[in-house]
């Protein structure tokens, strides 16, 4: 874990609790890290996951590595230092969201397992779920898929410190859920994905403010 530097600072508590937070927006605050490499499909499902709570009424923010890159952590490269430092912010930053009561979607490469065990970590001491996802695909087939082609690049030495060519993926070792993207479908994906939610209680009926929610809720926990 990153060491604390600042000195003489202290965490100002509010008035409104989390579970306050909670209430309101009739959700429960959550983080789910997709982790994989270039092209395995994490924005992709990520995308399809906020398409789908948004169908139920359920608030949830993609932060997605492109996108954080163009902003907070434009300043970072891709050295395994700058790497670290990138998880790291986002770990945080994805905290504060699920904190705020958010279903913090987080598709980042993250290849070091120590960095993604940081953030859970973090979430832990947080009392905040934090759902790893391994979004695993063949490099074969994430090379072939190559969407912005990076692979190419890579292969051509234009690019350096690229994960699965030059740098290292770790794989997880228990993530709550494994998704095999090179055999599965989308539709496979997402409903595997808002089944763990329903049957880990992450969508509870007391959240669920429509009838029809309602009913899919019961009948997934009963199956």
């Amino acid at each position: 874990m990153t060491k604390q530097i600042a000195t003489n600072v202290s965490w100002h508590e509010g008035e409104i609790s989390r579970q306050d937070r909670y209430e309101i927006l009739r959700q429960k605050g959550i983080t789910i890290w997709f982790t994989g490499l270039s092209g395995s499909g994490k924005s992709t499902i990520a995308v399809a996951v906020e398409k789908a709570l948004f169908a139920m009424g359920k608030l949830s923010y993609r932060l997605d590595g492109d996108n954080v890159r163009l902003g907070i952590n434009k300043n970072l490269g891709f050295s395994e230092a700058d790497r670290k430092e990138n998880v790291r912010r986002i770990g945080e930053v994805a905290k504060l969201f699920s904190d705020a009561g958010t279903i913090s979607l987080s598709s980042f490469i993250s290849p070091y397992k120590n960095d993604r065990d940081d953030v859970r970590a973090l979430h832990e001491a947080a009392d905040i779920q934090f759902v790893e996802v391994f979004v695993d695909c063949a490099l074969s087939v994430a090379e072939e898929r190559d969407p912005k082609g990076l692979y190419k690049k890579a292969r051509a030495g234009e690019i350096k410190n690229f994960t699965g060519i030059d740098d290292p993926y770790e794989v997880p070792i228990n993530p709550e859920i494994h998704l095999r993207t090179d055999v599965m479908t989308l539709e496979e994906e997402v409903n595997i994905i808002i089944d763990y939610l329903v049957q880990n209680e992450v969508l509870q009926l007391q959240y669920l403010t429509r009838a029809d929610d309602q009913a899919a809720v019961s009948t997934a926990t009963s199956q």
